[in-house]
């Protein structure tokens, strides 16, 4: 059996065509990557997609016009991100997202709904936005139900993190907010330990709280799954002061 486990092959990494150029991407452990949205990534990243660089971005000369600036980290499926950009047209925003079916699925949903004032990152949130995002830059960050790592052991994988809260902070502007969602207590008391702690910003509904969900955040069929299972949720809006 040990020679078997050792004959073992790792998975291929995926890789996605962008005209005569080829990503390499994070390995895809689960899911399924469709035709339509291999297709997408072929004919529209061109118009909705950022590659990562590794230096400070141009969003002005990306999005052709100048506007305050919302990033979306961990955008998944793009519900929602979709939805703010079609409630919001007069901001820009800026998905984050590694997971490669995710990102066709929104790429197609974009075209479909002519969102030109969506750019999407098909690469690592900290990579993102300690290289390519200036300090001071954003209107606002947006972070919903991150992998919550549930057991103890992997709590420390968790997104949110001090030092990870030191850099969003740098990269919100004056009076720019921070909003998180969980549908996991534990994560959630974690974003206070860390986030009321953080110098910066402060928690709009006081130390611990939670507000409602905002109108610009739609209730998900993640959460609505989640809801049905018994799960509370949690939502946490942070301003810079």
């Amino acid at each position: 059996m040990a020679d078997q486990e050792q004959k073992k092959t790792p998975p291929k990494p995926f890789t996605v065509e962008e005209g005569v150029r080829k990503v390499r991407s994070f390995v895809l452990r689960q899911g399924r990557f469709t035709p339509a949205q291999q297709r997408a990534f072929d004919e529209l990243w061109p118009r909705f997609g950022l590659d990562y660089a590794g230096q400070a971005r141009d969003f002005d000369a990306a999005f052709g016009r100048s506007a305050k600036r919302v990033v979306e980290i961990g955008f998944g499926n793009g519900e929602a991100l979709r939805f703010a950009a079609q409630q919001d047209p007069s901001r820009n925003y800026i998905g984050i997202e590694v997971h490669a079916p995710g990102v066709g699925r929104l790429l197609n949903a974009l075209a479909q709904d002519g969102s030109d004032h969506v750019r999407l990152y098909h690469h690592d949130a900290v990579e993102v936005l300690s290289n390519e995002i200036a300090d001071g830059s954003l209107d606002e960050v947006r972070i919903y139900f991150p992998d919550p790592w549930h057991k103890k052991r992997h709590n420390k994988r968790r997104l949110v993190q001090p030092e990870f809260a030191r850099l969003i902070v740098a990269k919100l502007a004056h009076g720019g907010r921070l909003h998180l969602a969980t549908d996991w207590h534990d994560y959630a008391e974690q974003m206070w330990d860390v986030l009321d702690a953080t110098p910066g910003i402060v928690n709009r509904a006081g130390e611990r709280g939670t507000v409602p969900r905002p109108e610009w955040r739609p209730q998900t069929h993640f959460e609505t799954r989640g809801q049905k299972l018994g799960h509370g949720v949690w939502d946490l809006l942070y301003d810079k002061n």
